[in-house]
């Protein structure tokens, strides 16, 4: 049996649950985001350190 995603909501949403972005760890060294906090609307795949360097640039950013 596999694992349920355990998703993260990000701290940066608005008061509607439909505008977040939604993060979780999948197995070995992927990323999973998401529009929301539900597998099946999974829209983003990436390594770990792809989305490390994507958090960099936007903190970078402002």
């Amino acid at each position: 049996m596999t694992a349920r995603p355990q998703w993260q909501k990000s701290s940066f949403c608005g008061e509607k649950e439909d505008a977040c972005v939604y993060v979780s760890a999948a197995p070995g060294t992927l990323v999973r985001v998401a529009d929301r906090a539900d597998p099946a609307h999974l829209v983003l795949a990436t390594t770990q350190a792809a989305w490390a360097d994507f958090l960099a640039a936007v903190k970078e950013s402002g």
